[in-house]
């Protein structure tokens, strides 16, 4: 069995018993210093073959881009969820990202069947689900979710990058690359950064 048919495991043995809408979620920005957590959920069609579909932080941006189009096309549903920076900093990025997961689910135009999550079980849902670790390496339709995420929230982090010039970023995604770290210790935190995280002792870090 290859990688990519490999993908479409889970997905199959639920079709095989019936199961037909199956969505898969995922989330993108739990480790940056900047920006929302973004989430996304897909309902592939059965017996879909998407060529190049895989982890989203295995792929280059330009592919990235070039699959959510065809995700989208292709998908029977998908749906974005956020979870701001104030919700970070008040819930926690744990929480937060449940939020996000829970939004995207509950924003598709079809009621899901079964849910395939990426990392652990999802509380609140009223639809069986399945958790996997690494969801979207064994997922087709966590993986569709895990590219869509990035996108989008890869997206809000290059308009952010024009209304807060001068931390990059449109670059780094908010995450804490030297560049950025070095900037937060010169500039403080912009009104998208998250104030739960530990700038105190970045700027101890960062500056000479």
């Amino acid at each position: 069995m290859t990688g990519r048919q490999s993908l479409y495991i889970w997905e199959r043995r639920l079709w095989y018993q019936g199961v037909r809408l199956i969505a898969g979620v995922d989330e993108a920005g739990r480790g940056p210093l900047a920006g929302p957590v973004t989430a996304a959920a897909v309902i592939l069609p059965p017996d879909i073959n998407i060529t190049g579909l895989a982890d989203s932080k295995k792929l280059s941006p330009a592919k990235r881009q070039e699959l959510a189009v065809i995700i989208k096309e292709k998908s029977l549903a998908w749906a974005i969820g956020w979870a701001s920076v104030k919700e970070i900093d008040c819930l926690n990025i744990l929480v937060a990202s449940r939020w996000a997961m829970w939004r995207a689910l509950t924003s598709l135009p079809l009621k899901p069947e079964h849910v395939l999550v990426d990392g652990f079980p999802l509380p609140g849902l009223r639809v069986p689900q399945t958790p996997l670790v690494g969801g979207d390496g064994l997922s087709a339709s966590i993986a569709a979710a895990s590219i869509l995420a990035k996108v989008a929230r890869d997206e809000l982090m290059a308009i952010y990058d024009n209304v807060f010039p001068g931390y990059g970023l449109a670059e780094n995604k908010g995450y804490p690359t030297k560049e950025h770290r070095r900037a937060l210790a010169c500039r403080g935190p912009s009104a998208v950064h998250r104030l739960s995280f530990k700038f105190r002792s970045i700027q101890k870090q960062e500056l000479p």
